[in-house]
């Protein structure tokens, strides 16, 4: 199974933002979002969602409050 993010507003609806990566594991997915949230919150995005495949790992992770 193949993880990426899901991109939300606030309310949790989706939002276009930059094409998810896709990723071969957890970690990497992480590590990407903890290099990356800064631009993704500049481009609209306010909270992610993790997926492996079609399940939802952990939902609605603000990316406000990381930057607070």
């Amino acid at each position: 199974m193949m993880w990426q993010w899901r991109y939300e507003n606030a309310a949790g609806a989706v939002v276009p933002g930059p094409k998810s990566e896709e990723f071969s594991n957890q970690s990497d997915a992480e590590s990407w979002l903890g290099e990356n949230w800064r631009g993704l919150l500049d481009a609209g995005v306010e909270q992610v969602s993790l997926l492996e495949g079609e399940e939802v790992v952990y939902a609605a992770m603000s990316l406000r409050a990381a930057a607070e």
